[in-house]
């Protein structure tokens, strides 16, 4: 099967690299192009919103050290990158937004797959794989 845009999505880890060959890898096979995205969960998901104090600086912050460190990952690839998508969001759901909004034929995700059923897939890419209207392939990660 030929694919004409992929979307790598990578949470910045050092794993990261390990789920960006195989998509480089089927991205040159195909001759396809190649897009990345990170996805930055909200502070106030983590804090449940009822933090007394406004985040909305140190969100911006970790924005803009994430799009930093997504455009020198984009660097270090052995083909060009055609887009990367710095998102702030759920991560799923944002995953399948950008999906959609630019044409991917496939979403390659890394699986660290633990326990139960997250054995099979992490429950990222888990997520990631029950929502998309594309193909999902989740890369194995040696951790």
């Amino acid at each position: 099967m030929s694919y004409e845009h992929i979307l790598l999505a990578v949470d910045l880890t050092e794993e990261s690299q390990q789920v960006a060959e195989k998509a480089v890898i089927l991205a040159q096979q195909s001759s396809s192009t190649l897009s990345l995205v990170h996805v930055i969960e909200p502070l106030s998901f983590a804090y449940g919103g009822d933090v007394p104090m406004d985040l909305s600086t140190i969100q911006e912050q970790l924005d803009e050290h994430a799009q930093q460190r997504l455009t020198e990952f984009a660097a270090q690839q052995a083909m060009p990158i055609k887009q990367t998508h710095v998102v702030t969001g759920h991560t799923e759901s944002e995953i399948h937004r950008i999906a959609k909004e630019t044409d991917i034929d496939l979403i390659v995700v890394g699986s660290h797959g633990r326990h139960g059923l997250s054995l099979l897939l992490g429950s990222t890419a888990n997520g990631v794989l029950h929502g998309a209207k594309c193909d999902v392939l989740a890369v194995r990660v040696k951790g």
